[in-house]
């Protein structure tokens, strides 16, 4: 075990930064470091199965942290990309690749659904670790992806639900445990009682894990802290996996509703070495399951399926982003990101096995057409990162902490056209800024006009610091990224209580996220110009200037206090509606009120002046 241990790890110390290197990824690094030690190429390793179940414990870290990255109330936000997108993605997927296996194949049409709904899934691993690394996880395409991927890892239970289903009938009863405890009872009591581990878990997160993490954080013991957050995950993974549930989901939830708690970075910092490690070991195993004598063999028809398999996902996909209107770039990135098979294939391979549903001849060639799809998944993103996406604006290293200069007085994180008015008139009263902005051509275009710029993330601990976190007086956030915003503020607020903030709203609805958490300075980046037009076309319409900018005033009052009350109720589609109408009625009962005061006003003007 040691022994390999040695080889998984000087096979990816080899493999994984020559790829970073020249610009694979290092997805791809792992995949291609299980190519060469495995059995088909030098090999020094044998069989992966047992290790590919051991590794599949980095997916479920993964979704944990993944979870906590998720507020309730984004996750509420995301619902309809997640059921809607999700769900269409699934459904359309099985039906056309179930139809092709049936038609163009003659398979069974069991065999066929089962392999249509194993080859809809994709793999939530690749696709998260590559959009993370690449930045594209907040981007539109990388937010509806993982919308996706959310709803196929839930899809993963009524699916193993329905696989045993589709055996033969003088098969059924080959089916094994699989370790589920819970099997032989009646549907309805199976049902029972996965609803109430569920439910379990959600409420064990929210009224007893952050209890005892408050707990263990007092002892000061950093190593417990690390102990406790490894044994919840497992512990919970294991006991989804006993009722026949998925163990990522399951973390998923658990991550979800630890979210909210102030322990979420300390957790996070502490899971994610060893998701990384694990992941790692899971991209290597399936780079070693690779059968190439088989692929040798077939090499004609396992090209045909998978290059099949990618244009029937890409072609589904790129249809559901047209249809749910994504921009033209996301859209490619939403198709190329999630055009290849799954990890969970695997599973549901193993189980269409042992209940022979598939073939061992058909089980084999699944299995190498789902992880060679899954090896030219990084190289889809690849392509659309080289060729399509023109914008290389990461490659250049962040200034670093040293070379920034700090100030005491304001820091302003983002400096394009939000960010330079309020900049510039700062800057004209006096006051010394500390200017952080992520875009390198942006940056460039300042540096030749005189200002002093420095790039890097001010949501990176480090470097908001080196501009002087611990001593301004004002930290302005204007960058252009909703999420990115909300996390700065959450930094700021949390190691430097002493800093103010100033935040640029992208839109109501991101207002509403910044009043939640505290940020009392906000302004929407369209209202104060919007409401400016609005008096300008009184003044057009007939109106004096006076009553114009009165009726501009009280709108505006009206709604900054609007702002606060529907932020309460923001979330909960009735109540936020039932707030709207009251709201607007109000305002239009403030705006005819004044008309009629400024009407009585100047009746009494004229009979004063007639007397």
């Amino acid at each position: 075990m040691l022994e390999m241990a040695v080889i998984y790890l000087a096979a990816a110390i080899i493999a994984v930064p020559i790829a970073k290197r020249v610009g694979l990824g290092s997805v791809l690094g792992y995949l291609l470091a299980g190519i060469l030690i495995g059995p088909f190429l030098l090999g020094l390793v044998g069989d992966q199965t047992d290790v590919m179940h051991f590794a599949e414990f980095g997916v479920v870290m993964m979704l944990f942290l993944v979870g906590l990255e998720l507020q309730p109330s984004r996750l509420w936000k995301l619902r309809h990309s997640i059921i809607g997108l999700g769900g269409l993605q699934v459904v359309v997927t099985t039906i056309i690749i179930s139809a092709a296996c049936y038609l163009v194949f003659s398979l069974a049409w069991q065999t066929s659904l089962a392999i249509g709904l194993m080859l809809a899934l994709s793999s939530t691993a690749i696709v998260l670790q590559t959009l993370n690394e690449k930045g594209w996880i907040k981007q539109e395409a990388g937010q509806n992806s993982f919308s996706v991927l959310l709803f196929q890892d839930i899809a993963v239970i009524p699916i193993l639900a329905l696989v045993p289903l589709l055996a033969f009938s003088d098969n059924i009863t080959a089916s094994g445990s699989h370790g589920n405890l819970i099997e032989h009872f009646p549907v309805y009591i199976q049902t029972a009682i996965s609803v109430g581990v569920i439910a379990a878990i959600i409420l064990a997160g929210k009224y007893v894990s952050a209890p005892l993490f408050r707990y263990i954080a007092e002892t000061r013991l950093r190593e417990l802290f690390t102990v406790f957050a490894l044994f919840l995950v497992i512990v919970i993974a294991v006991i989804m996996q006993k009722i026949g549930l998925s163990p990522a989901l399951g973390t998923f939830l658990a991550g979800v509703v630890l979210a909210e708690s102030e322990f979420r970075h300390e957790l996070e910092v502490d899971i994610e070495p060893f998701k990384g490690l694990l992941l790692g070991l899971f991209f290597i195993t399936v780079g070693a399951s690779i059968d190439f004598p088989l692929l040798f063999d077939e090499l004609g028809l396992v090209t045909l399926l998978v290059v099949s398999l990618i244009v029937i996902k890409a072609a589904v996909l790129f249809c559901l982003a047209t249809l749910f209107k994504m921009a033209k770039k996301q859209k490619l990135l939403f198709t190329l990101a999630l055009a290849q098979g799954g990890e969970f294939a695997f599973v549901l391979l193993s189980l269409t096995s042992t209940l022979q549903i598939l073939t061992p001849e058909q089980s084999k060639i699944t299995t190498l057409v789902v992880a060679i799809s899954m090896l030219m998944a990084p190289v889809l993103l690849i392509i659309y990162e080289k060729i399509l996406d023109k914008e290389q604006e990461h490659d250049r290293e962040f200034d670093k902490p040293e070379d920034i200069e700090a100030t005491k007085s304001v820091i302003i994180a983002g400096y394009g056209r939000f960010g330079q008015i309020v900049g510039r008139l700062l800057s004209s009263q006096g006051y010394h800024l500390s200017i952080l902005d992520h875009s390198p051509s942006q940056i460039e275009m300042l540096k030749r006009f005189g200002n002093k710029v420095f790039y890097g993330d001010a949501a990176r601990k480090d470097l908001l610091e080196a501009s002087g976190a611990k001593e301004a007086q004002l930290l302005v956030i204007a960058i252009d990224d909703a999420d990115k915003i909300i996390e700065i503020a959450l930094l700021a607020q949390k190691h430097y209580p002493n800093l103010q903030i100033v935040a640029r709203a992208i839109d109501r609805h991101h207002a509403y996220e910044l009043l939640r958490i505290g940020v009392k300075a906000i302004k929407r980046e369209t209202f104060e110009s919007a409401l400016e037009l609005g008096i300008s076309a009184l003044e057009l319409l007939g109106n004096s200037p006076e009553d114009s900018k009165r009726a501009g005033k009280l709108f505006s009052d009206h709604d900054k206090e609007s702002m606060h009350v529907l932020s309460e109720v923001w979330g909960d589609d009735h109540s936020y509606g039932v707030a709207v109408k009251q709201r607007m009625e109000l305002l239009q009962q403030v705006l005819i009120s004044d008309k009629e005061d400024q009407s009585k006003m100047q009746t009494c003007q004229k009979s004063k002046e007639a007397n």
